[in-house]
């Protein structure tokens, strides 16, 4: 049986330590996006990744490892594209692709919350709002309820505009309104006593 590595055009295939890791990175971010983690073969990744699941192993261990990986690894490219100032499609796109990853890991049973250990945009957000909130507990809760409200609308948005009748509006207005909200959620306007 050849494997698709063994196919693949010999300038495709990755090759040294940080391109195979990042293939690797690749592939299985973009199978965890499309079907799960628990749907996802190491072979899967390796085929998809351009080399032999060996590697796949090699580079990141048991299965779980790897999803921490993944997980890892988006939180960073998200800070990435956050702190470029990159437009807002390109940043809606990372936070889709990682609450996806992310929601898909959990639905599969993942410990993701053990499983990720850097969480670099959530830090630089609570250090962000920790002023306006006054104290560190506020601040994290704040930071909370931003990201679930991002995380209902990204994941559930066609219920959520069903259910309540706003099938009118477009998916550009419903994401500026849940980013008006997500601001004053995490900078609330100080209300005189």
């Amino acid at each position: 049986m050849t494997t698709q590595s063994a196919r693949a055009p010999q300038s495709e295939i990755p090759t040294g330590r940080e391109e195979v890791a990042a293939a690797i990175l690749e592939a299985a971010t973009g199978l965890f996006a499309e079907r799960g983690p628990a749907a996802t073969s190491i072979r899967d990744i390796a085929a998809r990744a351009k080399v032999n699941h060996g590697l796949v192993f090699r580079h990141f261990g048991t299965k779980d490892q790897l999803v921490g990986a993944v997980l890892d690894h988006l939180g960073t490219s998200l800070t990435e594209v956050l702190s470029a100032g990159a437009p807002v499609d390109e940043r809606d796109q990372a936070m889709d692709l990682q609450m996806r990853v992310m929601a898909r890991t959990l639905l599969d049973g993942y410990p993701a919350a053990q499983l990720q250990k850097r969480f670099p945009n959530i830090t630089t957000l609570i250090d962000w709002v920790r002023p306006v909130h006054g104290d560190d507990v506020s601040a994290r809760l704040a930071v909370a309820n931003g990201l679930a409200l991002q995380f209902g609308w990204r994941l559930f948005a066609p219920i959520l505009r069903s259910a309540t009748g706003l099938d009118e509006l477009t998916e550009e207005e419903i994401r500026e309104v849940v980013r008006k909200e997500v601001g004053r959620i995490l900078s609330p306007a100080t209300t005189p006593p």
